[in-house]
């Protein structure tokens, strides 16, 4: 029985660090990327009368960042209901 609940709580934290890493990876791309590697071409497009790439490099990457915050909320609470977090806690 406690092997199971340790192969539970090693395939729970595996998926979690997969998630972050995956919500991680996506804030990079639009942070590094929209507001560094692509903003030439970005600047084309205009955003409320900025340059999107110039907004992406001001703005943008910390919505996208809050906006990250709120699916990692809702992921982790669905992937505990999952592996039904609370039998991992010791009494």
């Amino acid at each position: 029985m406690q092997e199971k609940q340790n192969n539970q709580i090693d395939t729970y934290w595996q998926a979690n660090i997969r998630l972050v890493l995956g919500l991680l990876s996506i804030w990079f791309l639009v942070s590094f990327g929209c507001g560094i590697l692509f903003v030439d071409f970005l600047d084309q497009f205009k955003f409320f009368g900025f340059n999107l790439g110039f907004w992406f490099a001001q703005q943008g990457s910390i919505y996208v960042f809050v906006i990250l915050i709120f699916v990692y909320i809702h992921r982790i609470k669905k992937l505990e209901q999952i592996f039904n977090k609370d039998e991992f806690t010791e009494e």
